[in-house]
């Protein structure tokens, strides 16, 4: 059994799983979560700064849930994040689309997901392919 602190309340409770905080905690968060999708999806075009204040919720719980591909950036927004390897736009996530294509094409390769089957080499047939007896 793995017990932990909350990293937000400090109540000790049963770790399983995901960020260390206790499951009263993770509701709550949850609940301001949907809160804050609510209010973006009622203000499209909102900034990171105005949910922050209109929702009381702290800028870097914001950019947590759009690196965790919860949240986005619309399309026509001015702001966004960078992707971690090569610096591009981005909406959500840690990587663009590029990097991610390139990061699994090379654990793939890593691992030999590309390679392709070996060709299984049949038996040469015989001139006489019956079932054969041996003799006591």
């Amino acid at each position: 059994m793995n017990v932990r602190n909350c990293r937000k309340c400090g109540k000790i409770f049963n770790y399983v799983a995901g960020p260390p905080i206790c499951p009263n905690c993770r509701k709550e968060q949850e609940d301001k979560f949907q809160e804050v999708k609510k209010y973006v999806y009622e203000h499209p075009g909102v900034g990171i700064h105005e949910v922050s204040r209109e929702c009381e919720v702290e800028t870097s719980q914001i950019q947590q849930w759009i690196r965790e591909e919860r949240l986005e950036f619309s399309t026509d927004s001015d702001i966004g994040l960078t992707c971690e390897k090569c610096g591009a736009m981005i909406r959500s996530g840690r990587f663009c689309e590029k990097c991610k294509n390139e990061m699994a094409n090379g654990f793939n390769a890593a691992i030999g997901a590309n390679k392709k089957p070996a060709p299984v080499q049949k038996k040469p047939e015989k001139e006489n392919p019956r079932m054969r007896f041996l003799n006591n």
